[in-house]
């Protein structure tokens, strides 16, 4: 670990650790908004990941989440990307009512294993008001039956919360929160 690194810099790096380390397995696919190009914190994490795993999307979060649930239902692990819990909460439809309750509808025979990447907005260098910096982990936790919401705390809970994510043997989906201002 380079000791000159800020704390910030560190989770940073191991966020792109992470994205390097899931483009390398052989069944996964990124998507979201600012996944080929830039315009989010979070298109710094993915530059390592090949362009042929990146899959654009609009602003159609609940589109975005039934189209992930599809490729994992046909054996993908998408790694599905809202920059912010703001804009993940237009996908509480296909959240709450489809990721999380296809195993229990289905009696365990469908278990979509998507990965949500999402972030908790950044106050930093611009505060974006509370319409984009909501942390909405604990309201999620309490819907949900079947996925699970990690929060990313520190630099040593990210590559093995998602190397988790992706071995997991349940086929749970994984929500991921990600703190873009650690430690500043």
């Amino acid at each position: 670990m380079n000791f000159n690194m800020s704390p910030n810099q560190i989770y940073n790096n191991q966020l792109s650790a992470a994205m390097t380390w899931l483009s390398k397995q052989n069944n996964t696919v990124f998507l979201g908004q600012a996944v080929k190009y830039s315009g989010t914190g979070m298109f710094n994490s993915l530059t390592e990941v090949p362009e042929e795993l990146k899959i654009e999307f609009p602003i159609a979060e609940n589109f975005q989440v039934g189209y992930s649930i599809g490729l994992a239902l046909a054996g993908t692990v998408p790694i599905s990307i809202f920059p912010r819990w703001n804009f993940l909460i237009c996908a509480t439809d296909q959240l709450v009512n489809h990721l999380d309750k296809l195993p229990l509808m289905s009696v365990g025979e469908y278990n979509p294993k998507v990965i949500i990447r999402v972030a908790v907005g950044s106050e930093m260098p611009v505060d974006p008001q509370d319409q984009h910096k909501g942390n909405f982990s604990q309201a999620f936790r309490s819907m949900f039956k079947t996925v699970d919401v990690i929060e990313l705390n520190s630099p040593e809970d990210i590559l093995s919360s998602y190397k988790y994510a992706y071995y997991r043997q349940d086929k749970k989906s994984t929500i991921l929160v990600e703190f873009p201002d650690f430690g500043k």
